[in-house]
């Protein structure tokens, strides 16, 4: 016996509208049982297949899986072969609840709401599409293909590991424990030529647990000491040092080693643009550990990634005076700042030190950390990828992201300390390089040793395998150095140079 069909005006949209939730639901009304079990069990199927994907699948490992090309591509067809194939399931069920017995206001009513919803339907389709469709193309633009990567750079091995370790499916990090990402801040400026590195932070991740030991370094370090054996170290067998500037400035800073080796091709055999190569070794070694990637970030486009998620909330200490004639001011107090502001609180030296600049500088890393949420990147997700695309240069190869991506959502939620090699820790003039490795190689440590929420102490010991270490780049006996021009400074016996990522920011949120 065939189902009654409906004939009143209400009872055609309730119908229309129910099977745009559950597809069949019109057909199996109208008697059409066979069309309208497929359906249903066809969306019941691949809902439970999701179902099981979801609750299978670490969230993490989905969402890196997603960032793979071929992947992506898969997600932009089958939205828009979903979003066709609910178009075509609103039209069909419409036509099979036979709307021309209705009266012609009825008709007119039912054909227009009908066309509304076959519309409506496709929009989260188009939506989602279009979020994949963007994503790819950012993320293309920003990370280089496998075979583009430089020869140079990439997963290294550690002391310890065998040589002949190598990334795979099963083992993406080549038997590491800890993967080690130079973040890199520069001023870019139509005025100035080269690249100078005002903001140096190296990440060091834990794999398994996404601890996070940041350890930042000041661009005004002095004497920079190479890997022995590098065209650096043959040019400067003392460490960097060039003639002062003329109008009595240096130039031969940390911040300055990607700009010199850029600047003079003829010391690597005449190849070019090795900055980054450079800078990555150079603080590798004086940390003690193996660089694997950089990141470096234009410190004005940083500017226009904060305005896209909608600014950041921060307490201002004192108020931050800026600009060529100290005309700006960011007030004290916690306050919600846009892009603009946030850069200048973070970068003035009015009435400022470089050391405050860092901790100021960390603590709106520690905000944006905090507050780029899933909502809000979801939400303004354009506007954050096109901020992003020219905000970004990096090394990191395309083919990595599947695993970095679950790796930084661990970091989200795992401890995230800081180490901030600035006076009185260290001498900026006359570092003790002994003494930074010895640091940095007790806070990965520690870092490796605790849990997610708590961190661990223990002694300082040199860098080995489980930290990532650089082979050769133990602690040694420190070069010779020239006379101090003042005295060393230290920290003391019982201080702890190992801070939480926010701590100190007055309560950045």
């Amino acid at each position: 016996m065939q189902a009654k069909e409906p004939v009143s005006t209400g009872a055609v949209l309730g119908w229309l509208a129910l099977s745009a939730l559950a597809p069949g639901a019109a057909h199996l009304r109208t008697g059409r049982r066979r069309t309208g079990l497929v359906l249903l069990s066809c969306y019941a199927a691949v809902l439970l297949a999701a179902l099981g994907v979801w609750l299978a699948v670490d969230t993490g490992d989905l969402v890196g899986t997603l960032m793979d090309d071929t992947a992506m591509t898969a997600v932009i067809a089958g939205t828009i072969a979903l979003g066709v194939a609910w178009f075509a399931l609103i039209v069909h069920s419409f036509v099979v609840l036979r709307p021309s017995r209705l009266p012609q206001r009825g008709q007119i009513l039912t054909g227009t709401l009908a066309g509304l919803l076959a519309v409506l339907v496709v929009v989260p389709f188009g939506a989602l599409g279009n979020l994949a469709w963007t994503a790819q193309a950012t993320i293309n633009d920003i990370f280089q293909g496998p075979t583009d990567a430089d020869p140079g750079t990439g997963i290294g091995t550690d002391a310890g590991t065998p040589a002949t370790a190598q990334p795979s499916p099963e083992d993406p990090w080549a038997g590491r424990k800890r993967v080690n990402i130079l973040l890199l801040g520069g001023d870019a400026d139509d005025n100035r030529v080269g690249v100078r590195t005002d903001s140096m932070n190296l990440a060091s991740v834990d794999v398994e647990t996404g601890n996070t030991v940041l350890f930042s370094l000041p661009r005004n370090l002095e004497d920079v000491r190479f890997r022995p054996g590098t065209p650096m170290a043959e040019r400067f067998p003392n460490g960097f040092r060039l003639p002062a500037d003329p109008g009595g400035g240096r130039s031969d800073l940390l911040n300055s080693v990607w700009e010199y080796a850029d600047a003079h091709p003829e010391i690597f055999g005449g190849r070019q643009h090795q900055g980054p190569k450079v800078l990555m070794d150079t603080i590798g070694y004086t940390l003690g550990l193996r660089v694997d990637w950089y990141a470096l970030v234009n410190m004005w486009g940083f500017a226009r990634l904060i305005d896209a998620i909608g600014g950041i909330t921060v307490t201002v200490e004192t108020d931050v005076v800026f600009g060529r004639y100290n005309e700006g001011l960011v007030k004290s107090g916690t306050r919600k700042l846009k892009g603009a502001d946030a850069m200048w609180y973070a970068r003035s030296r009015t009435n400022s030190d470089d050391y405050t600049r860092m901790r100021r500088q960390r603590c709106v890393l520690g905000a944006l950390l905090t507050q780029a949420d899933p909502a809000t990147v979801l939400t303004r997700f354009n506007r954050i990828a096109l901020a992003t695309k020219e905000l970004i240069r990096t090394d990191i190869p395309r083919s990595m992201l599947k695993n970095l991506v679950p790796l930084a959502l661990k970091v989200k939620n795992a401890k995230v300390s800081s180490v901030q090699f600035v006076p009185p820790l260290i001498s900026t003039g006359y570092p003790d390089w002994d003494k930074i490795r010895g640091i940095a190689a007790k806070a990965v440590r520690d870092s490796s040793a605790a849990s997610p929420a708590v961190a661990a102490t223990g002694p300082a010991t040199p860098a080995n395998a489980d930290s990532g270490a650089s082979p050769g780049s133990s602690p040694t006996k420190t070069p010779e150095k020239k006379a101090p021009k003042k005295k060393q400074q230290s920290a003391g016996a019982d201080d702890d140079p190992v801070k939480g990522l926010t701590e100190g920011c007055g309560g950045a949120l």
